[in-house]
């Protein structure tokens, strides 16, 4: 989801739905686990909260919850591009009983005003006790 031009976009509003598409504001969903006061329960929470970041331009919380043998040394942000919506298609693992899990998922974007979607089947794995994504499967 990361591209060109390193410029955060402004904040989301606490009260607004949350980018996530779980029915909450972001305050009372995603927006703990990017100030850091909690940590995503599941392998989709944690997909979810990053869906979330990119939508908000949170590259230091996408970094944070970046398995360290994969982690870039920054995230860019595409210029123009405003992600609309999160669809979640399928999960494997990734409980609080598991040390791995993936989550496949559609995310709906605009990019310049042309609709889009980026398609990926994301591996997840526990580091340190907490989870963080790995790769694309």
């Amino acid at each position: 989801m990361s591209k060109n031009h390193a410029r955060r976009r402004p904040a989301i509003d606490p009260t607004s739905p949350c980018p996530c598409g779980l029915e909450a504001s972001y305050a009372e969903c995603c927006a703990r686990f990017h100030r850091g006061e909690a940590a995503a329960p599941t392998a989709e929470r944690l997909m979810r909260s990053r869906y979330s970041a990119f939508a908000a331009g949170d590259a230091p919380y996408l970094l944070r919850t970046w398995h360290p043998a994969t982690r870039p040394a920054g995230v860019e942000f595409e210029r123009g591009q405003r992600w609309t919506r999160l669809e979640i298609v399928g999960t494997t693992g990734g409980s609080a009983f598991h040390s791995e899990g993936t989550v496949e998922f559609r995310a709906h974007y605009t990019l310049r005003g042309e609709p889009g979607v980026q398609e990926e089947n994301s591996r997840f794995v526990r580091d340190e006790g907490a989870w963080v994504y790995l790769s694309e499967l």
